[in-house]
């Protein structure tokens, strides 16, 4: 599925240098296609959020029967209480969990966990990062769409194990100006490096790393789709 003319030791020292870099082409063409449809049309989305310090999810079918304008209206306060805090609100498909509960079964979603958790993907990730512990890999689906966003977080838990965040991005064409960007910043929280998502990039960067997704814009003409996660221990 990883995309034949990739050598993961031609960017280990520029990530072990820069702490961040993103690869593209990642996948096989045909794979990547496959994705994005499946992101596109298969998923049932959960609306992941964060407010008053407490994260949430909205499940799927109370999700799916809000109307628009009370989706709206949900968005707007979640980002009214984000203020000063972190926070985050964003379409969200838990694919470990999914996958253990036996959910979905013929999702391709599932297929390509098992394959981020296979000996060559495995092999891929420590040949990167140089990390040789990295001995699993996480995965969620999500979907930004306008008035979506993360703010800034470094993505340490302590009891993860958290090496190295990736991102699998799978929207087709992404314009900078839509906002959804994945914003870097420095210890003064000035942004020191920004990717945009192309489509079948893949961006990592180590743990910890200050970084953000700035808020769609609402005349985005597309969703951001990707599959994140990290390599962990």
């Amino acid at each position: 599925m990883l995309h034949p003319n990739l050598d993961p030791l031609k960017w280990r020292d520029a990530l072990a240098r820069q702490r961040r870099l993103q690869i593209r082409p990642i996948l096989q063409p045909r794979a990547a296609e496959a994705l994005h449809l499946c992101l596109s049309r298969d998923v049932p989305w959960t609306l992941a959020f964060r407010r008053n310090d407490h994260s949430s999810t909205l499940d799927r079918e109370h999700y799916a029967d809000l109307d628009d304008p009370a989706r709206d209206r949900l968005l707007r306060e979640i980002a009214a209480e984000a203020r000063g805090r972190y926070a985050f609100a964003y379409e969200s498909y838990m694919m470990i969990r999914n996958y253990n509960e036996g959910r979905d079964p013929d999702l391709l979603l599932h297929r390509i966990l098992e394959y981020l958790n296979s000996e060559e993907f495995l092999y891929f990730a420590r040949s990167l990062t140089g990390f040789s512990e990295i001995r699993r890999i996480s995965a969620q689906a999500t979907r930004y769409r306008p008035g979506h966003f993360l703010r800034i977080h470094n993505d340490v838990d302590a009891d993860e194990g958290r090496l190295a965040a990736y991102v699998i991005n799978l929207t087709r064409r992404w314009s900078p100006d839509w906002g959804g960007l994945l914003h870097f910043m420095d210890t003064t929280g000035e942004v020191v490096d920004s990717f945009t998502p192309h489509f079948n990039s893949l961006s990592v960067f180590l743990v910890p790393s200050d970084h953000a997704v700035s808020l769609v814009a609402p005349f985005a003409e597309q969703d951001r789709l990707a599959i994140t996660g990290w390599f962990q221990t």
